[in-house]
């Protein structure tokens, strides 16, 4: 079996031969010979991956025109004497000629010659740039990431035409080679953020790139300390490029349409680019509107079942009275009705959002009217237990990345209430913020500028600053991280 790292070998039927077999004759190698001058040649290119057109005119019909004597001439033409692609480089074992092979270049060799020549000459199927899915905004820009990486690169480029902005391309997955592209502003990033984020991509050990998902748990120093990730994603052009202002560092993976963003904060979750395009005033409103909806969403239920079953005092007498109608009613105990209809609740918005869009909607039209109307009328669940998830659904919507975190911590509060009333909900609260106080991954607190407190910038997690306001510290976005860059 040939060896990856060997060195391609002069003679041109004996590279071609090794190639093949390390490849194992498949299919979508294609060779093809060609004779330039007096030199035999190879271009070799796999299938789907290279476009004909360019490859036809910037590689081949140049070549054509050449009358070379020796394999040298041809070596000095595609490195030195030529401008054939924006994308060139000098192949020298049997790895690079592999990973460049399927990586949409076009490999030329002459006998000869030890070496080859790579040239860019994509063309593989992609999908274009379309509106974001999951993070939509009503004034700010409609694209977002594809799969492609170099694409995701420009659109980013496109908005940052700084000299600062840096992108490091290395390769994550021994058999994928997955193309991962770290981005940051080196005179904003901290340097020592930046060797961490990269060491650990490097240290993957991964056979399959295929996704963010993969490197996520390597990239984040608390995915398994935390209920929340110290990694956030986006979709957005815009949003990664306010990010890397900020002094973040984003990763691309290609074949991915999501940018990781390196320290997630916990007021992320609360911003949108929307916030950029409404006067101070509505989107500070917009915000607080925010934060009370994660608390309804996470504690809600908790409070409901801790209340009623615990402290019957706090309703008044005729809101007591119809509570307690409504569940004498049922046939299950208030804790494992309201368990069993938040799951419910889960089910139903997991089968919507794996199900095709045509038919994605027709389920919440069952669940919601059909189920729910039949549950309440046949006594089986209460009519303010029913509210009460109805609400809690609807203000978990508003806040879409934390969705999961959401969902574990409500069942949490639900039976820490159902067990201990609100002492059991004060616990919870306790070892929440517990939790998230101690995420401190990359030197970056995770309630950073609340904790450590940070007076100029903790204005900005509950508030909206004007333009005005960014212009006198001449920049458009207020920093949360720290203030070491050079590490």
């Amino acid at each position: 079996m040939t060896d990856l790292d060997e060195a391609l070998s002069a003679d041109i039927e004996t590279t071609l031969s090794k190639l093949k077999e390390l490849c194992g004759e498949t299919d979508d190698l294609n060779i093809m010979r060609v004779r330039v001058g007096r030199v035999e040649c190879a271009a070799i290119t796999a299938e789907g991956q290279v476009s004909n057109s360019a490859a036809g005119d910037l590689i081949f019909q140049p070549l054509m025109y050449l009358n070379a004597c020796d394999a040298h001439e041809v070596a000095d033409f595609l490195m030195e004497s030529s401008l054939l692609s924006t994308q060139r480089s000098k192949v020298s074992n049997y790895r690079e000629l592999v990973e460049l092979m399927f990586s949409g270049f076009c490999i030329v060799l002459a006998d000869g010659w030890a070496k080859g020549v790579a040239f860019g000459a994509q063309g593989f199927e992609k999908r274009s740039v379309s509106p974001p899915d999951s993070e939509q905004t009503v004034y700010g820009p409609q694209d977002s990431f594809n799969e492609t990486v170099r694409n995701n690169i420009s659109l980013i480029r496109r908005r940052l035409k700084t000299p600062f902005l840096k992108f490091e391309m290395i390769k994550c997955g021994r058999r994928s080679r997955t193309d991962v592209c770290i981005i940051y502003m080196r005179d904003k990033a901290s340097a020592r953020m930046v060797a961490q984020i990269r060491k650990r991509l490097k240290d993957t050990g991964l056979d399959t790139v295929l996704s963010g998902g993969y490197i996520e748990p390597f990239v984040d120093g608390a995915y398994n300390k935390s209920f929340f990730p110290g990694v956030t994603y986006t979709q957005r052009p815009d949003a990664a490029c306010l990010h890397l202002n900020e002094g973040r560092v984003c990763i691309l993976v290609d074949g991915s349409p999501f940018c990781l963003v390196c320290p997630a904060l916990f007021s992320d979750s609360f911003r949108t680019m929307d916030d950029m395009s409404a006067k101070p005033g509505y989107a500070t409103f917009i915000r607080w509107l925010k934060y009370f909806a994660f608390v309804l969403a996470v504690a809600l239920p908790g409070l409901y079942v801790a209340l009623v079953m615990y402290h019957p005092e706090a309703f008044a007498l005729k809101l007591l009275l119809n509570l307690y109608v409504s569940e004498e009613a049922t046939p299950f105990p208030l804790p494992v009705e309201m368990t069993v209809l938040v799951l419910m609740f889960e089910i139903m918005r997991e089968a919507g959002i794996r199900l095709p869009k045509a038919v994605g909607g027709a389920v919440s039209i069952v669940g919601g009217l059909i189920i729910g109307d039949a549950a309440v009328k046949s006594g089986l669940i209460s009519v303010p237990l029913l509210i009460v998830v109805g609400i809690t659904a609807t203000s978990a919507f508003v806040i879409p990345r934390l969705d999961r975190q959401i969902t574990l911590l409500r069942i949490v509060f639900i039976i820490a209430a159902s067990t201990s009333g609100l002492f059991g909900v004060s616990l919870c609260c306790i070892l929440f913020m517990s939790n998230i106080c101690a995420m401190n991954d990359l030197n970056v607190s995770f309630l950073s500028p609340l904790s450590p407190i940070n007076k100029r910038r903790v204005g900005e997690v509950f508030f909206r600053r004007s333009f005005r306001g960014y212009a006198a510290r001449h920049s458009t976005v207020t920093d949360f991280t720290h203030d070491d860059r050079r590490g």
